[in-house]
């Protein structure tokens, strides 16, 4: 679980050691990830910069000899607007006016990151012979949304490797789906201060269903799937209704 300390990352984490599976998840401080970890059952923590080569490939390495294999990666570590504009809510600002190094850092965070841990990763999967990857997006209006370079962007880049990856490992042993709040959550990227979105605040804890579920023997086989949270019950109605078996 990458991003695992706060946020989305840390209730998934928190959902899936509650449901009875073993659980590495990082930040970039260890000191941090350790002292999360120690509150869930059967979880360890492991630092983790998903921008650099050599910490992506020691902490694989690390969660795979601790756990004896990994059998899921959740891509979940990320960075917002409030890193390259705090005040994007009521000030947005033009993409001419994104400095390039607060535009590579998102980008290298939210997107590069999650193409280094799935590539380090994914030969380990295909020699095991089975592996799920599950990449954490969001909506297609946040990709699009006036202001928001350059996480838009990296959120769009991020659903677009998902597909592609999906496709490269059809119909290897290895899926790969995509999970989405389904609307902004409070994780504290918003900032507490300004205008507040339409609808409320998800609370994270609306991931624990669908990747406790994606984790599980029912998703085996299910692949590149988009599944947005809150629509997750309905979801599995209408795939369940559709006789597939389990899910394609």
């Amino acid at each position: 679980m990458t991003g695992g300390t706060s946020g989305l990352g840390w209730a998934m984490a928190r959902a899936l050691a509650v449901a009875g599976s073993s659980v590495a998840l990082t930040g970039r401080s260890g000191a941090r990830a350790r002292e999360v970890a120690a509150d869930l059952p059967g979880a360890i923590g492991l630092p983790l910069d998903v921008r650099s080569e050599s910490s992506v490939a020691a902490a694989v390495q690390e969660a795979w000899s601790r756990l004896g294999g990994v059998d899921m990666l959740v891509n979940n570590a990320g960075i917002g607007m409030r890193t390259v504009n705090p005040g994007f809510m009521t000030e947005p600002q033009g993409f001419w006016r994104v400095s390039p190094a607060g535009f590579r850092d998102v980008i290298e965070t939210n997107l590069t990151g999650y193409f280094l841990m799935a590539r380090e990763i994914t030969p380990r999967m295909l020699a095991a012979g089975a592996g799920r990857v599950v990449n954490v997006s969001v909506n297609h209006a946040t990709m699009t949304r006036a202001g928001f370079v350059p996480y838009g962007p990296s959120r769009a880049g991020t659903e677009a490797m998902s597909r592609v990856m999906a496709a490269d490992l059809r119909g290897s042993g290895v899926t790969v789906n995509l999970l989405r709040p389904g609307g902004a959550t409070a994780t504290g990227m918003i900032p507490p201060e300004g205008p507040r979105p339409a609808m409320p605040l998800l609370d994270p804890a609306v991931m624990g269903p669908p990747i406790v579920w994606l984790a599980s023997a029912e998703a085996a086989g299910v692949h590149d799937q988009h599944i947005s949270a809150t629509e997750f019950d309905d979801w599995l109605r209408t795939r369940s209704s559709a006789g597939r078996e389990p899910f394609e």
